[in-house]
């Protein structure tokens, strides 16, 4: 679904057009049910402050959506008002001093299409069509961000509507702990970031990805090769599994092998991806592609023409463990033999991340990455389908340390998200900022 373009305007429910207006916003077609009272299309500073204005003067609450990619629609709420930030777009880069400003309407193949001409980098996220805001705040693992940082990490500051109405700008030594608060609260940030500044980064010289498939009877062998290796390849090399039913070059189920790499020339890329050539279990892949140079565009939008399609119905869920993968091989081959049909697919993320990171709301993460993601097109559908990645992840939460924010189900399965230390922290700066609740908590967590 696309959202209209053009002026924005005010909504109130019952509207001809206010469902179109509504499920334009999401990337997800399912219909959750909920409705506001009242959609807000905003197009500049002004409008958001006089949303959030008439939001407290009539006690309304808000939900926010800057590009519509939560699973979970958590922007979708009953009552209250839904404010739409897509229309705040705007790029401007400053090439001299390696800085942007942008609004969190800008998609994330627009910033990285604008930053390609000046020979600049920012870790966007991997599909064109997120929107920056969401994908900021929730700590942003962007492409390179094994190598590069969280995206949050490179947000030097932002300017952001507050509950009583005022716009404010914080960074590092002015208010402080809101631009703590917006690197990794995600839907549970207490106000409307309206501008994120940046630090841009040198673009790598070549970026390429290195791809093998091998049929889905070869499961475990993979998944066991890939766990063993996975903490030793190069941080600029994003090694990950995706199971699907429509699996490149054999158009049947398999594991993909897929290895984008940015680096600053061709022989070194060819290095960090040289461990899939030496595995040991190369000659069962029935498909492989040598590294090939390769635009992150193409990446982007080719992920959302075969993976994120759309006029979809979308559930994700996911998790975060430490544990080796073997006693999970079980439990993997029955979330790949209950599978619903492409573009349902499983992604093992390798991600080994730094030991430290700087203090900030985002805290928690692990060796490896899990996430399903249940893409269901058929007007019918097989309720045991549409539960898929839930029931899975709860059957093996005993391994999980957590879930991650891009991909959260806690409407429908509450896990940990944050360290405990920095959800207490934001829970208290939540009660400073926004006393009476203004802003929508996190779904399925009691505020």
């Amino acid at each position: 679904m696309k959202r209209s373009a053009g002026k924005g305007r005010i909504i109130a429910k019952g509207e001809a057009d206010f469902d179109a207006a509504l499920l334009g916003t999401s990337f997800n077609a399912q219909d959750p049910g909920r409705r506001p009272a009242l959609i807000v299309q905003a197009n500049d500073d002004t409008d958001v402050v006089a949303a959030v204005r008439q939001a407290k003067d009539r006690g309304l609450t808000i939900g926010i959506c800057s590009g519509g990619h939560s699973w979970a629609q958590n922007h979708i709420r009953d009552g209250g008002m839904m404010l739409d930030l897509s229309r705040l777009n705007s790029i401007a880069i400053n090439a001299a001093d390696g800085t942007a400003v942008i609004g969190p309407g800008c998609l994330a193949g627009d910033l990285n299409g604008a930053l390609s001409k000046r020979n600049l980098f920012f870790p966007v996220a991997h599909a064109y069509t997120v929107g920056m805001g969401g994908f900021l705040l929730q700590g942003g693992f962007g492409w390179n961000s094994r190598a590069s940082g969280m995206a949050c990490q490179s947000v030097t500051g932002i300017d952001v509507v507050l509950a009583d109405g005022t716009l404010v700008h914080a960074s590092e030594t002015e208010n402080p702990e809101l631009l703590w608060a917006a690197r990794g609260a995600g839907p549970g940030f207490f106000g409307v970031v309206v501008r994120f500044h940046l630090k841009l980064q040198a673009r790598p010289k070549f970026v390429g990805m290195k791809v093998q498939v091998f049929r889905i009877r070869h499961l475990e062998a993979v998944m066991a090769w890939a766990d063993r290796v996975g903490p030793s390849v190069a941080p600029n090399a994003e090694f990950q599994l995706v199971l699907d039913r429509k699996a490149m070059g054999i158009f049947a189920h398999g594991v993909q092998v897929l290895t984008p790499v940015l680096a600053n020339s061709w022989a070194e890329a060819r290095a960090a991806v040289a461990f899939i050539d030496n595995s040991p279990i190369r000659k069962l892949a029935s498909f492989t592609l040598p590294l090939l140079p390769v635009s992150l565009n193409m990446m982007m939008k080719g992920g959302e023409n075969t993976l994120f399609l759309p006029n979809t119905r979308w559930t994700a869920d996911s998790m975060w463990m430490n544990t080796p993968v073997d006693p999970l091989l079980p439990a993997m081959r029955r979330i790949a033999d209950t599978q619903p049909a492409s573009p349902s697919h499983v992604l093992w993320l390798n991600w080994n991340g730094p030991a430290t990171r700087p203090d900030m709301a985002f805290s928690l993460e692990a060796r490896t990455y899990l996430a399903l993601y249940g893409g269901l097109r058929n007007a019918t559908t097989n309720p045991a389908d549409e539960s898929w990645a839930t029931d899975h992840m709860r059957a093996m939460q005993d391994h999980s340390v957590g879930i991650q924010l891009a991909d959260e189900n806690l409407g429908r399965r509450p896990a940990p998200f944050m360290a405990p230390a920095n959800l207490a922290r934001l829970d208290a700066l939540r009660v400073r900022y926004d006393p009476d609740g203004l802003f929508n908590p996190y779904t399925g967590r009691v505020p």
